[in-house]
């Protein structure tokens, strides 16, 4: 059922397989020959906010494509914008040392080179590994703080290496522990291979295909499991517009966030009211809290230095979708800038979720209605890790989000009788260390417009007396957050902290600002010493949630470029002018994820480690929305009430 993002019907429509091309065409013309040229990123520049609530079918689209791209020879960076209906290029270069996202080429392209280096081939072999066809070169960006001087000012990698037992098997269950490369990305050049050999490799089971696990058999009791819809699905899809019991969205896509959902509302008495104007995972700072050779240098920016978008794979009905599934196919690119298209890049369907709402009246009887959520979903793979992501939608306003990770965790070795400090046994002499998986979602919410002001909320309980002389009393305090410093808030476990966008110029039946709530999970403090180079590199992951007003081009936490980048340019370059934020265009950043101290029962495949949070509406309407919602006809004729 797949169907292409080849429409350009509305300016957020991602770019097509043709406009990416031609994007790429346009930038080799500018530059001419000469010079060995990467192409970062190619993706839609989207348009101003006002050009789309402006937007009419049938009027003219100015469509222009943002492009990264750099020199292999001297290393300098540029910045194009190509319009689309003539291929006019507007160039710019970019700041000295300023360092492109990584790209896949890249790490096939290492991979290869590598593995024909002779001082990495002789280093294998005295390890005894000689069959290099089975090794794995996997290459790591570094932080600046982290580079040696000897090779500030290259674009560098730093590698680890994995081999597999045998063609099939599993290489993240074999690390070669004490051996890292020092590469030129640019060169392809190994600078430095550093050897520090301590732990003979033991003997480790970490396959997880069941034809390579010893004595395996797989349980024989499950009875199959049918989703089936025989009337058909109860959405619409026209282009990449989607509606849903009173729900409507645009399904956007890009190389670094990966989906990205557009133009969210809720029909309310025949009016779209707007909930969100964007939503997606603006970046994934991933740090391994071990200081070990093998580790010290393993923080991972998933999404600014990878690109989640890239890292998208291929879904297939039965295994990754179960039911009645819709897909959608998206476009990214090579590093040649040649386009290339997922198929079957992001899930679309409904799904039963037990009881929405029921009571059991004496009198009455029993009333109930079965909960439907309708899910937009895409997975990516990041070298070990798996990462799937789920954009719900309820039928009483709800939102949720919800990530999963799951894939093969980084592992070492350990000396017998060492038990490792790090991190915890996972099989034999091998231990998988203890690291943070920090989310950040940018919500750019418009509740009912686009004029909002944050409030933070939390209960309180009143001390003993004359009012409250059995201690019961508990009361919601709510706090505007007026300006930037404000607005970077921590999460608050003993008051319940959470945080509503609210609209004080439209109220609800009862006189309220109508608003949506933000209800934090999963929400964990960094634990890094205020002075660690890896916080000042991802100042976000220091509060649960920060609040800016809206800027175009604001939209990476960590900064655009932070690939080796010297200092974070982004939230806290931004918030330090401290502008107001009350009664404006707000956007939140909002930080989650898993603090993963690692178990034996995820070895050698995790199973999902799962997490998520909610937008709810918080007297956005004045009664449930979902009263309307009709009860289940169950089959042979039963009534459900």
């Amino acid at each position: 059922m797949g169907q292409g993002m080849n429409a350009t019907a509305h300016p957020l429509d991602p770019l097509s397989f043709e406009e990416t091309g031609l994007a790429a065409q346009a930038v080799r013309a500018h530059v001419g020959e000469g010079g060995r040229w990467r192409f970062a990123s190619i993706e839609l520049r989207e348009p101003a906010k006002d050009v789309v609530t402006g937007f009419r079918p049938g009027d003219s689209i100015d469509r222009v494509a943002h492009v990264i791209c750099w020199n292999c020879v001297d290393g300098k960076a540029y910045r194009a914008h190509v319009a689309l209906a003539d291929a006019g290029v507007t160039w710019e270069e970019l700041p000295e040392g300023t360092q492109p996202n990584m790209t896949v080429d890249e790490f096939h392209d290492c991979d290869r080179a590598l593995r024909n280096d002779p001082r990495l081939v002789e280093a294998l072999h005295a390890r005894g590994i000689t069959d290099m066809d089975l090794v794995i070169v996997d290459v790591w960006n570094y932080g600046h703080h982290l580079i040696p001087e000897a090779y500030r000012g290259r674009r560098l990698g730093w590698v680890d290496l994995w081999h597999r037992g045998s063609p099939e098997a599993n290489p993240y269950a074999n690390p070669v522990n004490g051996l890292h490369g020092i590469v030129d990305l640019n060169a392809m050049e190994l600078l430095e291979l550093e050897d520090t050999f301590v732990v003979d490799a033991p003997e480790t089971m970490g396959e997880y295909v069941p034809k390579l696990v010893p004595g395996q058999e797989l349980r024989d009791d499950l009875r199959a499991l049918e989703i089936v819809q025989p009337e058909g699905v109860s959405f619409t899809l026209e282009g990449n517009l989607l509606r849903w019991q009173n729900w409507s969205l645009r399904v956007g896509f890009n190389y670094r966030e990966g989906l990205v959902l557009h133009t969210v509302g809720y029909e309310d008495d025949g009016r779209v009211r707007a909930v969100a104007h964007r939503l997606s995972l603006a970046e994934m700072v991933v740090p391994y809290r071990d200081p070990s050779t093998d580790h010290y240098r393993r923080t991972a920016f998933d999404v600014g230095e990878w690109g989640l978008g890239f890292m998208t794979v291929p879904l297939e009905l039965g295994c990754d979708c179960l039911g009645e599934i819709t897909y959608l196919d998206a476009v990214t690119h090579d590093s040649q800038g040649v386009a290339r298209t997922i198929k079957n890049a992001i899930c679309i369907h409904e799904e039963d979720n037990a009881v929405l709402w029921k009571h059991v009246d004496p009198v009455a009887g029993s009333e109930v209605r079965r909960m439907r959520r309708f899910v937009v979903s895409f997975h990516a793979v990041v070298a070990n890790y798996d990462y799937i992501v789920y954009w719900r939608f309820y039928q009483d306003g709800n939102i949720e989000c919800e990530v999963r990770a799951t894939g093969i965790m980084v592992t070492a070795k350990f000396p017998v009788g060492e038990p490792p400090p790090y991190g915890t046994q996972v099989a034999e002499q091998t231990y998988a260390p203890t690291h943070q998986h920090f989310i950040v979602a940018r919500l750019d919410l418009d509740v009912d417009g686009e004029q909002n002001t944050v409030v933070a909320t939390q209960s309180e309980v009143p001390p003993i007396g004359p009012d409250n002389p059995h201690g019961l009393a508990i009361v919601q305090r709510a706090t505007p957050l007026r300006t930037e410093e404000e607005g970077k808030q921590d999460y608050d476990w003993n008051t319940q902290r959470a945080w509503k966008v609210v609209n004080e110029d439209v109220t609800n039946g009862f006189g309220m600002p109508v608003g949506y709530k933000l209800v934090p999970s999963g929400a964990f403090p960094p634990m890094f010493d205020p002075s660690s180079p890896v916080l000042e590199r991802a100042q976000v992951i220091g509060h649960t949630l920060w609040v800016t007003p809206f800027a175009q081009d604001e939209r990476w936490p960590c900064g655009e470029f932070p690939v080796q980048a010297a200092e974070d340019t982004g939230l806290p370059a931004w918030t330090a002018a401290n502008r107001s934020i009350e009664n404006t265009d707000v956007v939140l950043w909002y930080v989650f994820g898993l603090h993963h101290v690692t178990r034996p029962e995820e070895w050698p495949v995790m199973p999902a480690d799962v997490v998520s949070f909610w937008l709810k509406p918080f007297g956005f309407f004045d009664c449930n929305p979902s009263l309307d919602v009709p009860p289940n006809q169950p089959k042979h004729g039963a009534a459900c009430h």
